[in-house]
């Protein structure tokens, strides 16, 4: 299975463009999270994605809510928030939103370390672990260097050991890697990522 995986593609026309055109590729589509900016236009953001044919995979970052997602989703698209999905014999479990609470005020949708842990808790395995923040540790540093991701996910990572673990949220940290056990963990960003399975 070709899997394609993206996240916080905040409204970007451009971007949205590649992803359609490569998801003509894919087996699954994997989104996670921040698809607008602030709460803003959702319907038009995810109507920017409307060419995709793969089934898609998605959970809601911090600039959206699970219920704001749930109801702008095209057909075909499964949104998890603290719940899982098996699609071509793989195993998924989603947790968007950001976690630790962030400091952007009462817009964001954030969950504390202890929320996020008790979400977590439903999970007991899973193949892909598709998050919107970071685990602590592992592409997580903002501009000034600083590790924000969430201990609770990654406390989760190492219990539930996926084969890989999705995330986003930390913009200076698209495109890092790391491992936490046997499970690779990348912070995806806006442009295609490939995984096969």
């Amino acid at each position: 299975m070709r899997i394609l995986a993206f996240s916080d593609l905040h409204h970007s026309r451009r971007r949205a463009e590649a992803l359609v055109e490569a998801a003509r590729e894919a087996d699954l589509v994997i989104g996670a999270g921040d698809f607008c900016n602030m709460r803003q236009s959702l319907p038009e953001a995810m109507n920017l994605l409307s060419g995709i044919d793969a089934p898609m995979v998605v959970v809601p970052g911090n600039a959206e809510s699970s219920d704001e997602l749930q109801d702008a989703a095209h057909e075909g698209t499964t949104v998890l928030h603290g719940s899982s999905a098996e699609i071509g014999g793989l195993r998924l479990f989603g947790l968007g939103y950001g976690v630790p609470v962030t400091p952007f005020g009462a817009w964001s949708c954030d969950l504390t370390e202890a929320h996020a842990a008790e979400m977590l808790a439903r999970c007991e395995t899973a193949d892909i672990l598709i998050l919107h923040s970071p685990p602590k540790g592992v592409a997580d540093l903002t501009s000034g260097g600083i590790s924000v991701g969430s201990t609770a996910l990654r406390e989760a990572i190492e219990r539930i050991q996926p084969k890989i673990a999705l995330c986003g949220h930390i913009h200076e940290s698209w495109g890092q890697a790391g491992q936490i056990g046997r499970t690779r963990v990348v912070n995806l960003g806006p442009t295609p990522n490939w995984f096969t399975f």
